[in-house]
């Protein structure tokens, strides 16, 4: 999936997290977030995202220590959420969004031990 000119912006202002200096509470759910997913949330207005994956993370994964959750909008901004305990293994858990004004292409976050991340601040 080719990404957008918005999602490779996002991507490329999200770059700079390389680590996080405190842990920010972004859902209902006792689930941490670092300073990087914090700011994705902000710029990409994804609160909602933020409290889809946390909810079904800790609701039916809270005992997977490692997940791999990745976002991907088509084109008509359709979309699918999916959850991997590791790159290349089968989805374990997939939604469906009929609509979404996400940018098109696709997004990760790592969900760690009850920290979500960005690939950068692993």
């Amino acid at each position: 999936m080719k990404d957008s000119l918005e999602m490779l912006k996002l991507k490329s202002d999200l770059a700079g997290y390389i680590g996080t200096d405190q842990y920010h509470k972004l859902s209902i759910v006792p689930v941490n977030c670092t300073d990087g997913v914090k700011g994705f949330a902000d710029l990409a207005q994804a609160y909602w995202l933020i409290s889809d994956l946390t909810i079904v993370a800790h609701m039916k994964y809270k005992s997977v220590p490692f997940q791999l959750w990745e976002i991907k909008v088509a084109e008509d901004h359709t979309a699918a959420l999916t959850m991997r305990e590791d790159t290349g293994l089968p989805a374990k858990y997939t939604q469906k969004y009929e609509y979404t004004d996400f940018p098109v292409g696709s997004f990760k976050l790592y969900l760690i031990d009850g920290v979500l991340l960005l690939p950068s601040e692993y």
